[in-house]
């Protein structure tokens, strides 16, 4: 059982008059909103603290979501909704490992009408399968998953500069170009002297879609012409559908066949969806929550659009929601006024390259850690089932960097 190789410490609420935001204090963790990938980070700080976390302690969320782990990075404040667990005769990230196998099983114990929540006396009784481990397998355990783990997150912080690149890379790109030429103001604000700002219009056809009737089994049976809903946009570049219809369904219903290389645009959507765009490299029908712009204009670089798009998102949700709308959406009309940079071709060509780089750099860190994750699972299961041992594993060194 748990406590049979660990001191477990429940948190307690301090008083709320000692919370503050400026440091004073020790760090105080209340769940698993303040949990990272690994350590937690302060948000609050509180003067007096009612129960402490020691450095190296592990962290365990016990209010909903129940079973999340962390670990301590030094003294701290613990609220209602963390367990400190302190390891005695274990190796202590050994011990972190053994209790992230077994999360789900820890929330399947959760009760409570109103918060879901575990007691200390069922935290105690958590098995703990460490029997036949000695301490020195149990700390080269550790070190393999530690290793894997870190590479994990080396992975996910190129994902995020990345993408914090991209994005002021978009603020210099679409405002000062790549030529080093004076700028002037337009109705998207500064771009550089010899660039037109035109209607999307005036570059495109532009358009939308439907949804054949699903009861209509000759609109879908059988069918063989790609047809997109709004949860493809966040492919960013299109090159497959996962639903089909019929030429039936293109003849009867306004399905209209989308050019490769044409934007697509979300103009409804939940959470994120709405705003965003992507590029179809296939030619695909779609539905009504998208728009499409199919260029006629030989001088436009569509993926320079598509580039450009990202930097008008906060933009088109806003006119969707105008008027405190909950169910914003844009029109066709809209978007057909709405204005594009345009530098030359060339110009274009070089932006989308620079831009197709860093989202080349970013999909590859995203593959690599999915990879490692898999990886990660696999040896968790494997070796805390003692079902592979230290001395049968044979795997190339995993780069932590």
């Amino acid at each position: 059982m748990l406590s049979d190789v660990a001191k477990l410490v429940m948190g307690q609420s301090p008083p709320s008059s000692s919370y503050n935001d400026i440091g004073d204090g020790l760090p105080f963790y209340q769940g698993k909103t303040d949990f990272g990938a690994t350590y937690p980070t302060p948000r609050i700080y509180c003067r007096e603290p009612k129960k402490l976390a020691e450095e190296g302690d592990i962290l365990m969320s016990v209010r909903a979501p129940v079973g999340a782990t962390n670990l301590c990075k030094g003294r701290s404040c613990i609220g209602r909704g963390i367990a400190a667990i302190r390891a005695n005769g274990i190796d202590r990230d050994f011990l972190y490992f053994y209790l992230k196998k077994i999360e789900t099983y820890i929330d399947s114990l959760g009760s409570g009408a109103i918060f879901k929540a575990i007691n200390k006396s069922q935290l105690a009784e958590l098995p703990i399968n460490d029997a036949g481990i000695p301490l020195p397998e149990q700390k080269k355990i550790a070190h393999i998953l530690s290793t894997v783990q870190r590479a994990i997150e080396a992975q996910e912080r190129i994902i995020q500069t990345t993408t914090e690149l991209k994005k002021a890379l978009m603020h210099k790109l679409f405002t000062e170009g790549l030529r080093n030429e004076p700028q002037k103001q337009t109705e998207i604000g500064l771009v550089p002297e010899s660039w037109e700002v035109v209607a999307l219009g005036s570059l495109a056809k532009v358009g939308n879609g439907s949804t054949p009737k699903r009861a209509n089994e000759a609109y879908w049976e059988g069918g063989s012409i790609p047809w997109l809903n709004s949860t493809k946009i966040h492919d960013r570049f299109i090159t497959e559908a996962d639903q089909f219809v019929t030429p039936q369904a293109v003849k009867e219903c306004h399905l209209p066949r989308v050019a490769p290389n044409s934007l697509l645009i979300a103009i409804t959507g939940q959470g994120k969806t709405l705003g965003n765009s992507a590029i179809t490299r296939i030619e695909t029908c779609i539905n009504q929550h998208l728009a499409y712009a199919q260029f006629h204009a030989a001088k436009i670089v569509p993926d320079f659009v598509l580039w450009f798009m990202q930097t008008r998102y906060d933009y088109l949700r806003a006119i969707a929601h105008g008027g405190g709308s909950t169910k914003g959406a844009l029109t066709c009309g809209f978007l057909k006024t709405l204005p594009i940079p345009v530098p030359s071709r060339a110009e274009q060509q070089e932006i989308a390259a620079a831009f197709q780089t860093l989202e080349d750099k970013q999909e590859f860190a995203v593959r690599k850690q999915a990879a490692l994750q898999d990886l990660f699972r696999t040896l968790l299961h494997q070796l805390m089932t003692a079902k592979t041992r230290i001395h049968e594993i044979e795997f190339e060194k995993v780069e932590a960097t």
